[in-house]
């Protein structure tokens, strides 16, 4: 259930969340941050998502830190699970450009038990990220709307 009370200055009642940038050498990390992000603010309502000339304001954000860990290791010496780690820069702009709030280093981890299967291995990756792009992104929503 979401509340109705928010911090948001009047006037922005729509919002656009274009695709991150991506500085990492990860390929398409910036996708699932920035689809986990859409969803958030889409499943809230309390502003409209809308394409970047209809925005009251414009949330972009550069993914600029991606690494893959060992995390875990068996009694064989092999990796028996990796945290991944990436870290996102926002900044949040109104439709005039002026920069309502910037933040950097927004952080989050995830961890995947391995196999001896590779495709095994990305995929549960993937599923790593995906969950820390949900976590992240419900982080983003709330700052968004009570810590403005």
């Amino acid at each position: 259930m979401v509340g109705k009370e928010t911090h948001v200055p009047p006037g922005l009642n729509s919002i656009a969340i274009p695709t991150f940038k991506n500085k990492t050498f990860e390929p398409g990390i910036e996708i699932p941050f920035t689809q986990a992000i859409l969803n958030e603010f889409i499943q809230d309502r309390r502003v409209k998502v809308v394409n970047r000339a209809e925005a009251d304001c414009i949330l972009e954000g550069v993914v600029t830190y991606f690494v893959t860990s060992g995390a875990a290791y068996g009694i064989s010496g092999f990796t028996s699970e990796y945290a991944v780690n990436v870290i996102i820069n926002l900044s949040l702009k109104d439709r005039t450009g002026k920069v309502l709030w910037e933040e950097k280093g927004w952080s989050q981890g995830g961890w995947f038990l391995t196999s001896f299967v590779s495709v095994t291995n990305e995929a549960a990756k993937q599923g790593a990220i995906q969950k820390a792009a949900g976590l992240l992104a419900e982080r983003i929503r709330n700052r968004f709307f009570y810590n403005f």
